[in-house]
């Protein structure tokens, strides 16, 4: 009796040890915070400096669940749902959107993967790769254009990489949410293509986006984006360049254009120690507002996954060009970053972990 019932539990236990090799949950995070300053924020008295918490400098503060089931033969099923915090509040993000950032779920082999829900735009997947700040939430290239950080609601996306070479497309059916509208195909639609290659040291993309109109009186507007950009390796040091194409009409008529440059190092003082230097400058053709951004950091990594960080910006605002260390004024002037024509100066300070 004493021998069956351990030899029972011994195959229950390889039963359970096989499971759990098929499949796995984890939950992951960023908790990115620091204190920053900012010179010409917009006052009661015209402009002022003004010094604050903010959360999410190096990484946007986040928590996420992502899992993977072996379906045998090569073949796997996915999912990663995630969410973006607030750290100095606690906050989400977004208040209408648990998952902000990501909710798919998809199947992945040797082929390349499949996803399907809310996710990132190749837009995204290529600029994060080719930006020497890495695609920080501020002081980067993504403030001179936040849809290069795009994410695309209803969407399926293929990514596949085969001896270097990856290639991705994407298509949405409803990029805000607000289309698949019956009888209009192209209301909020959002696709988009890329290609990247890196070998040794060395890596080049390029991507097309193109998104069409969220409501009716703009569904045949569109706002279409090409992007490429190389970087290249040499001992401690990386090399960054790019350029970026933009003509739309789904926020503004007439047709919007405009060009953006940018180029950086970034520096291995020590296996510890970072430095990173770039500059973003931003050509608009229908206007004299062409704004420069420059940007230093320096990076300290107590561990693989715990950082100090020091981030110093100048914003050179001309032809009322109104661009701040977070971002462009937006429109509507809500949230406005900067007094529009003035240069901002901006410094944060900062601790990440990563779990």
């Amino acid at each position: 009796m004493n021998v069956r019932h351990g030899v029972a539990m011994a195959t229950l236990g390889m039963i359970a040890g096989t499971a759990s090799a098929q499949s796995s949950v984890t939950l992951y995070g960023v908790a990115d915070v620091g204190i920053e300053y900012l010179s010409n924020v917009p006052s009661a008295n015209g402009g002022a400096s003004q010094v604050r918490m903010a959360s999410g400098n190096m990484s946007t503060s986040r928590w996420g669940i992502r899992g993977v089931e072996d379906l045998g033969g090569g073949l796997k099923a996915i999912f990663d749902l995630e969410s973006g915090i607030s750290l100095d509040t606690g906050a989400q993000n977004n208040r209408t959107r648990l998952f902000d950032r990501t909710s798919i779920v998809g199947l992945s082999s040797k082929y390349g993967t499949v996803t399907l829900g809310r996710q990132t735009t190749p837009l995204y997947d290529t600029a994060i790769q080719l930006d020497p700040m890495g695609f920080a939430p501020r002081y980067s290239l993504y403030k001179s254009d936040d849809v290069l950080a795009g994410r695309a609601d209803n969407s399926i996306k293929y990514r596949g990489t085969f001896n270097g070479l990856t290639a991705s497309g994407l298509y949405s059916f409803s990029r805000t949410g607000g289309g698949e509208v019956p009888g209009n195909y192209t209301l909020d639609r959002n696709l988009g293509i890329s290609l990247s290659y890196e070998v040794s040291s060395f890596a080049i993309g390029a991507v097309y986006d193109e998104y069409q109109g969220s409501t009716l009186a703009t569904a045949e507007r569109k706002d279409r984006r090409m992007l490429v950009g190389a970087s290249y390796a040499f001992g401690p040091a990386k090399a960054f360049i790019g350029y970026r194409w933009y003509n739309g009409n789904v926020g503004a008529m007439p047709t919007d254009r405009s060009d953006l440059y940018w180029a950086g190092l970034r520096y291995s003082v020590t296996p510890a120690l970072k430095l990173t230097g770039a500059a973003y400058y931003t050509n608009m053709r229908n206007a004299g507002a062409d704004p420069i951004m420059f940007v230093a950091s320096a990076d300290y990594a107590f561990s693989k996954r715990t950082d100090v960080y020091m981030n110093a910006g100048y914003a050179l605002n001309r032809g009322n060009s109104q661009l701040g260390m977070n971002g462009f004024n937006t429109p509507s002037g809500s949230p406005t970053n900067v007094v529009p024509g003035k240069d901002q100066t901006g410094l944060v300070v900062g601790v990440r972990h990563k779990f």
